[in-house]
């Protein structure tokens, strides 16, 4: 073996090759130091005393499917300019390191397409020692990520256990990559963020977050001059909720066994956006039945799909007419669950109104969020929470590919 191949398989040069042994079946190449190239590991001092050696044996990356190891004796070193005994810095291997730096390599390569439990089984090494690899990798590139050129942002939290564990997330929606962690929900869990974005004096035109006061405390206060974009998605789906509940309440206060027949089982139809509904299971018939038989259930759809046209209009004028108008045939129907919603749409207006200065929405962090769920499920769960976060922070670069 030539030190060239030293260099050119395992990375290693400025070491001389010493000989090759064969031990239960691994392999394990003896390599020596140059002694006119040692220097202190803090000062880089070639005034030096040597102070003996210690042997170390570092993995690298296999050969087939034969271990590869790399021994060495370390040189120890006394430094007369820092007045320390030290060992020599190693070219191939990071500080308190078992491993080569290829070998690092070739393990975070093998991650992107492996489970941690495959690429610890291939390499046979624990798999406490590729998730240290991993982490320490992700720590480095993702711990601290950039707030240049930031602008429009989404804020959303994901559940992620039983016990209303939850996360706050950030996605920077020019990019999509996951720009923020934070422990918990609310304005308390985004205090972090804020104050990094502070120190960077970046300036964020436009927030997307749902209409959670918590959170619009917390931008107002930090962000005066971002504009506050409510997303459509989640107003719709409050009004879901909203008309769920007055059809169970309807429900209940039938008196008729056929209106209790027509009315259940419409749920999800009154969910439904109309170019939604199955023909071939006569959902348009069914729902027509049950609108036919409750007029104030009829008139609480027909005002759901009158708001969806509110995201339709050409200009904020125009907007901001047709929500007034909304906001007026809400109020005078009388029926309770109408009226209080549109007063909290009348005390948001500006936030509804902002998607025509900024047509944002949360809609891409709740991919990211989908895609979090699925991380968590295949890894079955995370112990260490910044291990988890810090996969999260670097979701962005994740591959999917549909082979089912």
């Amino acid at each position: 073996m030539s030190t060239s191949l030293l260099y050119h398989g395992f990375g290693i040069v400025g070491y001389k090759y010493v000989h090759t042994r064969y031990e239960n079946g691994t392999i394990i190449f003896r390599i020596t130091h140059d002694k006119f190239s040692h220097k202190c590991s803090n000062c880089n001092s070639k005034r030096l005393v040597c102070r003996g050696k210690l042997m170390r044996r570092f993995r690298t990356i296999p050969i087939g499917l034969k271990p590869v190891f790399i021994e060495i004796e370390i040189q120890r070193v006394f430094c007369l300019v820092c007045q320390v005994v030290r060992q020599v810095k190693l070219a191939f291997a990071k500080w308190r390191r078992t491993y080569t730096k290829v070998f690092e390599r070739y393990a975070l390569s093998l991650s992107r397409v492996m489970t941690i439990s495959d690429v610890a089984k291939h390499l046979g090494v624990s798999w406490g020692t590729i998730k240290d690899i991993q982490k320490k990798y992700l720590l480095k590139r993702y711990a601290h990520p950039s707030l240049k050129k930031l602008d429009r942002i989404a804020i959303d939290e994901i559940s992620i256990g039983k016990g209303h564990r939850y996360l706050t997330v950030v996605l920077n929606l020019t990019t999509g990559a996951v720009i923020f962690v934070g422990d918990g929900k609310g304005a308390d869990a985004l205090a972090p963020f804020f104050n990094r974005l502070k120190r960077s004096k970046t300036k964020v035109k436009a927030v997307a977050i749902h209409m959670s006061p918590a959170y619009i405390a917390a931008v107002m206060d930090n962000l005066p001059k971002a504009a506050i974009v409510f997303d459509h998605f989640h107003v719709i789906k409050m009004y879901n909720e909203k008309l769920s509940g007055f059809r169970r309440a309807l429900y209940n206060q039938a008196e008729k066994t056929s209106e209790k027949h027509v009315l259940k089982g419409t749920r999800w139809l009154l969910m439904k956006n109309p170019e939604n509904l199955n023909i071939e299971k006569d959902e348009h018939k069914r729902l027509a039945e049950a609108l036919k038989l409750n007029q104030p259930l009829a008139t609480a759809y027909y005002l759901k799909e009158d708001l969806r046209q509110f995201w339709k209009q050409n200009n904020k004028a125009e907007a901001k007419k047709h929500l007034l108008h909304w906001v007026a045939k809400a109020e005078s129907t009388k029926i309770p669950m109408l009226n209080k919603f549109a007063k909290t749409l009348r005390a948001h207006m500006f936030g509804l109104l902002s998607f025509y200065s900024y047509s944002i929405s949360t809609g891409p962090l709740e991919g990211t969020n989908n895609k979090i769920k699925t991380l968590q499920k295949q890894a079955y769960g995370f112990r260490d929470l910044l291990f988890f976060k810090l996969k999260i922070l670097a979701l962005h670069e994740s591959k999917y590919a549909l082979i089912g």
